[in-house]
């Protein structure tokens, strides 16, 4: 069996790595949703849109529940807090998600234009919004959240919805919405061709030179000073049993930094965050939409993995009580549920991503107006 602190940095690893998948697989679902009532000028080239992402968006979902289950099981401490301070956020999430199962099976059995113009921008609410939210709760996350625990790790959250839209949670956003556009639109150039495939491409690279703008911006910000990071100033021990309270916290300006001073090799990520975007777009319009696909993939990683790897080893800092800040350290599940997660993990993430690659595989090929007017019925 492995050692605790081990599983604890396996398990960041591992959140770290359903977080990412969630992006490519789902992401790039939202991100046709979000281009649906763009790229598609008339209904039959819609249904060709939709039809891109049809067969999948349901089953790259599981991603979503899959790391909100892992959160829950491995890091109870920061389900519970987070869940119930971003609670109005996570139920935006949920109300716009609601828009895509129905928006999927409906959108198509009534002959009607503005019945089918209504669900087409419901699909664009269900790709779109969530992205945004999940950006801005990011962006929160680098500034600290306003809550704290009690002598009986009660949690307790003094900040409000509204408190959360606050610029830089809103530039994050703008970061994470243009990288979902992003790899939706190198999606869509892959699946389709003809006069949507062109406005794909067009899209492809808007959406990279306004996330690659948004999140250099960002890193500036932090950089400037004007949002402090933190820092665990007393002595941890990784083997120790769960106690946010245990430590002590301050916050500096270069506090975020401090990891890439320490692992110069990090750098890389923010690297391929910012060529992977470009590259993409570029690759996209070359024609290279399968290795464009592939390095938008690897952009999403090294977007995810610089916000990650500059706030390690915390979670979910507290801008209200510096000592209650969760950490990799402090706010997991015991040695045996971490280990009896990690096996599992072992068997059914293989099992995973294999039915999805052969499910990619035997859909693959291109959607086409052809297609659509030949299934009228069967189509979405």
């Amino acid at each position: 069996m492995l050692d605790y602190p081990t599983l604890k940095i396996i398990w960041w690893l591992l959140v770290g790595v359903l977080l990412v998948g969630f992006a490519i697989m789902d992401g790039h679902d939202m991100g046709v949703g979000t281009l649906l009532p763009f790229v598609g000028k008339n209904d039959t080239e819609r249904r060709v849109v939709i039809n891109t992402v049809g067969p999948h968006w349901d089953g790259n979902q599981v991603w979503f529940i899959t790391g909100g289950g892992a959160i829950f099981a491995a890091w109870p401490l920061v389900y519970a807090t987070a869940f119930s301070g971003f609670y109005w956020a996570m139920l935006a999430v949920l109300w716009a998600l609601f828009f895509r199962p129905v928006g999927f099976d409906y959108r198509s059995k009534i002959d009607n234009p503005t019945w089918r113009s209504t669900w087409d921008w419901g699909l664009f609410v269900g790709g779109a919004v969530p992205p945004l939210i999940f950006g801005v709760a990011f962006g929160n996350l680098l500034q600290g959240v306003p809550f704290h625990f009690d002598n009986y790790l009660i949690s307790t959250y003094t900040g409000s919805f509204w408190a959360l839209l606050n610029p830089f949670a809103l530039l994050s956003g703008v970061v994470s919405s243009a990288m979902i556009t992003l790899h939706g639109a190198v999606y869509l150039s892959h699946r389709t061709e003809g006069a949507v495939q062109a406005r794909a491409q067009n899209a492809a690279l808007g959406a990279a030179v306004v996330m690659v703008l948004a999140f250099v911006g960002a890193g500036f910000w932090l950089h400037s000073g004007a949002i402090p990071g933190y820092a665990i100033s007393s002595a941890i021990d990784p083997a120790a049993l769960p106690d946010p309270l245990a430590k002590t916290v301050v916050r500096s300006a270069d506090a975020w930094w401090a990891n890439y001073a320490r692992w110069p090799a990090m750098w890389a990520l923010p690297v391929l965050g910012i060529v992977g975007a470009l590259g993409a777009a570029l690759l996209t319009r070359a024609g290279a939409t399968l290795t464009a696909f592939v390095v938008s993939a690897l952009a999403i990683a090294g977007v995810i993995g610089t916000a990650g790897g500059a706030m390690f080893p915390f979670v979910m800092p507290s801008s209200t009580d510096l000592n209650s800040s969760l950490t990799v350290w402090d706010s997991v599940s015991s040695h045996l549920t971490l280990s009896l997660m990690f096996f599992a993990t072992l068997i059914f993430m293989p099992i995973i991503v294999f039915y999805t690659s052969w499910a990619y595989r035997v859909m693959r090929g291109k959607v086409t107006v052809a297609h659509i007017q030949a299934n009228e019925h069967t189509a979405y």
